[in-house]
């Protein structure tokens, strides 16, 4: 059996009892960084053995890993916060699992996505989340087909790429559409700032240096706040 547990992003008080059962009772927590995860296990008193997991050694891992739940083991992964999968690692060992008629449950939890997009005041009705932006290969086909998006569109964006994706919003979007940026999702700085794409550009190309983790929230184009 394979249990994805989500972990939390930031207030570490944001995780779940079943979470917290569930990587007491496996044999094995699939960790993308030990390190950083070691900080949220040995908060709660979890002693379970730990093993990496990451974009870099999923290839040669996630076979490993499948061996031993073939043997009988439980295996739970997290990633260094959030939700496994979810612009994570996690989408090819729960393949293999599939193909290997192994089980796989997933954990409700923390997200950046869901809180950021709830208290944007933007249609959450319907959306579609394009996670990060391609920095080269394949970024201005991902935008030409956010152009054509009717729906809300989320966003997730690092601090070093900030500027720089929202000027090619505006280039494609036009200065005027409503958008939200969320900033640290449950963390102390948490910031959620609303306005039209210049004017959110404007506010972060005042900061002299950005920090924090950034979802984008992009409101469909017909939307007025």
């Amino acid at each position: 059996m394979l249990y994805l547990v989500p972990t939390p992003i930031g207030n570490l008080a944001d995780v779940t009892y079943r979470a917290i059962d569930t990587l007491n009772f496996v044999d094995l927590i699939a960790c993308e960084d030990t390190r950083s995860s070691g900080v949220f296990l040995s908060h709660y008193g979890i002693s379970t053995s730990t093993i990496s997991y990451h974009n870099h050694n999923e290839r040669s891992r996630a076979p490993q890993l499948i061996d031993r739940m073939k043997a009988g083991q439980q295996i739970a992964l997290i990633s260094d916060a959030g939700s496994p999968g979810l612009s994570d690692p996690g989408f090819y060992l729960v393949r293999l699992c599939w193909e290997e008629s192994i089980p796989v449950q997933a954990l409700p939890g923390p997200t950046a996505l869901i809180p950021a997009l709830t208290a944007s005041g933007i249609p959450s009705e319907r959306f579609v989340f394009e996670g990060f932006l391609p920095t080269r290969k394949g970024r201005n086909q991902r935008l030409e087909a956010i152009k054509l998006e009717t729906r809300t569109v989320v966003l997730y964006e690092s601090p070093h790429r900030l500027i720089r994706t929202l000027i090619d919003l505006i280039n494609l979007l036009g200065e005027q559409r409503v958008s939200v940026i969320a900033r640290e999702i449950t963390k102390k700085f948490e910031e959620i700032s609303r306005g039209d794409l210049q004017t959110l550009l404007d506010k972060y190309h005042g900061e002299s240096a950005i920090k924090g983790e950034f979802v984008i929230i992009i409101a469909p184009p017909k939307f007025t706040r």
